[in-house]
């Protein structure tokens, strides 16, 4: 049994999670970050929305490292600043540091923008000091200098600890928001989501027109479609995961063996009836009603209740994880007694039938 990833720290909830603990990566196995992925590849088909929201928070990410490493030499150039009053760019980081993966609300909308404004100062600063450089042919020169990949960009092993260069250029953030913008948003792009035309041309015309990078262009967008996952798809992946433990195509296979092993026990048992058997011969006719009963509930209620107490959820065909998150262990626990109980019921039921009911050779 293949085992995903799985955080190392369970938060003990006594409620199923939200989507934002879930996209947070607070929930375990499997109802965690990579069971939801999977659910939106395999059974949603809507994944593109998911890999759109994680590469927005991706490109977030790359925004925060650039502005603390641009806050880094500029203390490094003037270390007066350190113990100046105004410290806004610590503050910055310090309060996105604090914040969690998730929708935007008023803590994540104040980071974004502090962190947005710091980007489109810097990128002002520098749009007009290349401006004024024109003038000089020295000046020039030396930005030519500055701006070389081999400044702009250095290698990790080339970056120390008191270095004032930078791991992530002003480029990379570019390129990011670009990549976004022609995978997955424009019209025939490779994977495209549908958005509302409205928060598409706004992105569009920031991107593209006003030459903006910074995280706040796409944070319409990615509240959007972190909704539409919440309204869509993550009730569905909650049923499936936190109240069963197998995957459609399993239920399918478990529907179609279900059936076939019941067909057989009632052939088996009027064939035995009108051949006027023994009741000792016929309670073999337990076996098939048990597995093909076992096998019909387990695809009606999309729990496998044995592998549901031995603790375990399946998360593609056949491959198995163990439950790591309490509650809804306790949940699938609760639910597998209670298929077990029907199971059982309606076995003793259908074989006392046709045990003993009399014989009669034809």
């Amino acid at each position: 049994m293949a085992n995903p990833p799985s955080p190392t720290v369970v938060h003990h909830r006594t409620r199923l999670p939200t989507l934002f603990e879930v996209l947070s990566r607070r929930t375990a196995a499997p109802v965690d970050l990579f069971s939801f992925y999977i659910y939106m590849r395999d059974q949603q088909r809507s994944v593109d929305y998911l890999d759109f929201w994680l590469d927005v928070s991706q490109h977030m990410s790359l925004c925060r490292h650039y502005v603390r490493e641009l806050r880094q030499s500029v203390l490094l150039d003037t270390p007066e600043l350190e113990k100046s009053a105004s410290k806004r760019s610590s503050a910055v980081l310090e309060s996105f540091d604090a914040t969690e993966a998730g929708p935007s609300n008023s803590k994540q909308r104040a980071t974004d923008h502090e962190v947005s404004q710091a980007l489109r100062d810097e990128h002002d600063v520098r749009h007009h000091s290349h401006s004024n450089s024109q003038s000089s042919s020295r000046t020039r020169q030396t930005e030519s200098a500055v701006d070389s990949p081999m400044l702009a960009e250095p290698s990790p092993g080339q970056v120390s600890s008191g270095s004032g260069q930078h791991t992530v250029a002003r480029t990379d953030i570019r390129a990011s928001a670009e990549k976004i913008l022609y995978t997955y948003l424009l019209p025939g792009s490779e994977r495209e989501i549908i958005i509302p035309q409205g928060i598409l041309n706004t992105i569009q015309h920031a991107i593209e027109e006003e030459t903006r990078d910074d995280p706040e262009v796409f944070d319409a967008a990615k509240d959007y479609v972190f909704q539409a996952m919440e309204r869509d798809a993550f009730p569905g992946f909650l049923r499936s995961k936190a109240l069963g433990n197998v995957v459609p195509p399993s239920m399918m296979a478990r529907l179609v063996v279900g059936l076939l092993a019941l067909f057989g026990a009632f052939w088996t048992s009027f064939i035995l009836i009108f051949l006027d058997k023994s009741r000792r011969t016929r309670c073999w006719v337990i076996l098939p009603f048990t597995i093909g009963i076992y096998l019909l509930a387990s695809h009606q209620y999309m729990l496998d209740p044995i592998m549901a107490l031995v603790g375990y959820s399946e998360y593609t065909f056949f491959n198995w994880t163990r439950v790591r998150e309490p509650f809804v262990r306790k949940l699938l626990i609760k639910r597998a007694w209670m298929v077990l109980v029907t199971v059982a019921i309606i076995d003793a039921a259908l074989s006392c039938l046709f045990i003993f009911v009399p014989g009669k050779r034809l």
